[in-house]
């Protein structure tokens, strides 16, 4: 009786525990790809799912966005100024299965390509277009990385350039350059102004000359210089 208590026990907690290996719950973010003796089967949506213990293995592959930030690269432009550019990538997961068999691990090699690509598209511009265009820079290194990485299953949605560090002599040029801009535009402005007031005052001295009577009346000074007159006696 006692032997027969123990076989019902052990039998017992196999069961559970092959019940507890064979249940899966798959989150609402996540999608299963199971594996059956080393094949892909399918995929697995959301929700509790029954698996074959010991035969079947599930992979859960997140379809969240990730955030990946590209840690800062030293890159020189192409009029050969040397900068410290570093960006914020963002990515999902649109092919579970591609994600987890046509890579080993997607999130270094998004990492490495995305560093890679990072060097190779703001390269391919000037200091002046890198600080002054990066919208069209973000567009060019995203659509370099769909390329590659639809193959992996990954869709990469957007890239931003996070921050663009420059030599302090570069700041001090530019500073310069700024203060010279200004200093230019503060001249025009009023050499602009010199002459929009000499042309107001030529066009008032026109209409004066041509409407003299239209002028109020002024003392005129000096004052007309009266005839010298004679008394009877002789000069005074």
């Amino acid at each position: 009786m006692r032997t027969f208590l123990t076989v019902v026990v052990i039998v017992v907690v196999v069961l559970l525990l092959a019940l507890a290996l064979a249940l899966k719950v798959v989150k609402q973010y996540e999608q299963g790809v199971l594996f059956r003796l080393g094949r892909v089967i399918g995929v697995r949506e959301p929700g509790l799912r029954v698996i074959v213990p010991l035969i079947d293995v599930m992979h859960r592959v997140s379809l969240r966005i990730v955030t990946m930030p590209i840690q800062s690269q030293g890159i020189i432009t192409r009029d050969n100024v040397s900068v410290d550019v570093s960006a914020v990538a963002y990515f999902r997961v649109v092919d579970a299965v591609k994600s987890v068999v046509a890579i080993e691990n997607v999130y270094s090699a998004i990492d490495q390509i995305a560093q890679t690509t990072l060097r190779k598209v703001v390269g391919q511009h000037t200091l002046d277009q890198t600080l002054s265009e990066t919208d069209k820079i973000n567009i060019d290194i995203r659509e370099i990385l769909d390329v590659t990485t639809i193959d992996w299953g990954i869709q990469v949605t957007l890239v931003e350039l996070k921050d663009i560090q420059l030599p302090d002599t570069m700041k001090r040029a530019m500073a310069r350059q700024a203060e010279a801009e200004r200093e230019k535009r503060a001249k025009i402005i009023n050499t602009e102004g010199e002459s929009l007031a000499a042309a107001a005052l030529g066009d008032a001295s026109d209409i004066m000359m041509a409407h003299p009577l239209a002028l109020p009346d002024q003392n005129i000074w000096p004052p007309p210089t009266a005839p010298r007159q004679e008394c009877d006696a002789g000069p005074w």
